[in-house]
């Protein structure tokens, strides 16, 4: 325990350094609490005692802090499951996974930039990417939220907890012949998905909740349900190139009674892990290539077809905080000229291929 510091006058506090780091030393309950600033800056550190003062006086309840890293995580995990978020389940993961058997048990009144590099090289060590760090602090950084918030607060502060510079954007994209090798490629039940994929550029998890009742061939439109987009917000898009033949194809082999447009076994979606798309493209030249490539790839075929990067950015369902004014101008009324735009774009496309081979 730290030696009690000379008090400056009664009633008012003392301040101790104790290595770089300032401490701030008040009574609450009779007898001396010892909080750390967390900073090397006495401003800082005065400025928190002072605020405590001002809360002892304002007869708030100061007595030593007993949540842990645990405590606020349990409260993050129980506000994802109340929420019914998509992630609530990989967030629990992560924590049980990873911020429990390393921090779980420091106590949230510990937990400061020390703690935060302490984790970081722990973490980098165990060959955690960076983007996979940062979404754990997030959770430990969304926990000391939440526990600020609660009646009585779990703690008295909520710490800066900066995240990581990232560098892991994938860069994958496919052209037109590799398009058509990875098709040939592809088992039959992948097929009609992978041309879906490649032309607009729809998250995998949207296209396996896709039904038929939402594509309608007549008008050569899809039309998705905010329920199964990420951005929870409902969007259309077009049927152009080889999407009609082979969502027809898809539609005449689909078995008796199934509504799913990708249908997997026993007349359910088909399965999230593609299986027989790895080996697909190992053979096609393009080992390593996520099913997520595609939207990349759709986004840059737009913008080469001239289609204006916002109309392709709310046709693939691209939705960042910066850009959200650029998607909102999109109306429905942008949508029919796409898909003749991108016919006109692809014809160019297999025109110069087959000129190459002449």
């Amino acid at each position: 325990m730290l030696p009690m510091p000379r008090r400056r006058h009664r009633g008012t506090g003392s301040l101790k350094l104790r290595g770089r780091i300032w401490w701030i030393i008040y009574t609450a309950d009779g007898g001396p609490v010892y909080e750390s600033s967390h900073s090397s800056d006495r401003s800082v550190a005065d400025k928190l005692l002072k605020q405590r003062i001002g809360e002892i006086a304002a007869g708030r309840d100061l007595s030593p802090e007993k949540a842990t890293i645990d405590d606020l995580c349990a409260l993050v995990i129980a506000d994802a499951k109340l929420r019914r978020l998509r992630d609530a389940k990989h967030q629990e993961w992560r924590y049980e996974a990873n911020i429990k058997p390393a921090i779980g048990s420091l106590l949230a009144s510990r937990f400061g930039t020390s703690q935060i590099r302490v984790y970081v090289e722990f973490r980098r060590k165990a060959g955690a990417k960076d983007s996979t760090i940062n979404r754990e602090l997030a959770l430990v950084r969304r926990g000391f939220a939440l526990g600020y918030r609660e009646d009585p607060p779990l703690v008295r502060r909520v710490p800066h907890i900066p995240l990581l510079e990232e560098n892991n954007a994938r860069q994958g994209f496919i052209e037109q012949a590799r398009y058509e090798r990875i098709l040939g490629e592809l088992p039959v039940r992948l097929k009609a998905l992978f041309v879906v994929g490649y032309h607009v550029g729809c998250r995998l998890g949207e296209l396996r909740k896709l039904k038929w009742e939402q594509v309608d061939l007549d008008t050569r439109e899809i039309r998705l349900r905010a329920s199964d987009t990420k951005t929870k917000e409902s969007r259309t898009v077009p049927i152009y190139g080889d999407m009609s033949t082979w969502l027809s194809m898809q539609r005449a082999s689909s078995p008796d009674g199934c509504s799913w447009v990708f249908y997997g076994r026993l007349n359910r979606p088909v399965g999230a892990h593609l299986t027989g798309w790895r080996n697909a493209c190992e053979a096609a030249g393009a080992p390593g290539l996520f099913f997520h490539d595609l939207r990349r790839s759709a986004v840059r075929n737009m913008t080469r077809a001239g289609i204006p990067r916002p109309i392709a950015m709310a046709i693939t369902g691209h939705k960042t905080e910066s850009m959200y004014k650029r998607y909102d101008i999109v109306s429905g009324e942008d949508l029919p000229g796409v898909g003749e735009q991108m016919e006109r774009f692809l014809k160019t496309q297999r025109a110069a291929k087959l000129q190459r081979v002449k």
